[in-house]
């Protein structure tokens, strides 16, 4: 291969739009801009955000106020009946729980076992959070409730 084979790639290369160089062209007397006005100016258009004198999108949003996201709690939710894997007598906790498949990932404010579904063996389950139903099925059946 030599420097004289070498090509450009098919539509890489664009030649530039030239304005005003007859009717012909398509593109010429007015080169696109139509006729006169604010946008048809050397210089012409209007500043981005403008809506012609609307009251602007960047004013009609409040600038001050508070959310309450960056305080809000998250856990991962598991439910009483995804429990039944483990086996009789286990220590259920977090990491337990990302063992056996159950959860993914472990939430920043950590695991929140919920009271959907039946327990049917009986377990030592250590979580963050547990809704009264979860614990009154875990110890209807004989387990333990550990909140940490």
């Amino acid at each position: 291969m030599y420097i004289h084979d070498l090509k450009n790639a098919e539509g890489e290369k664009q030649s530039k739009k030239r304005l005003g160089r007859g009717i012909g062209s398509g593109i010429g007397k007015t080169s696109g801009k139509g006729h006169k006005g604010q946008n048809a100016r050397s210089g012409g258009g209007v500043r981005p955000g403008f809506e012609g004198g609307q009251n602007p999108l960047y004013r009609r949003i409040p600038s001050k106020g508070f959310s309450n996201a960056k305080f809000k709690k998250v856990y991962s939710t598991v439910n009483v009946a995804d429990l039944n894997r483990f086996e009789a007598n286990a220590e259920v906790d977090a990491i337990s729980l990302l063992e056996m498949g159950i959860l993914s990932k472990i939430e920043k404010d950590g695991v929140k076992i919920l009271g959907n579904g039946e327990l049917k063996v009986a377990l030592k389950v250590k979580a963050n959070k547990f809704t009264n139903s979860a614990k009154e099925k875990i110890t209807a059946v004989g387990g333990t409730v550990e909140e940490a």
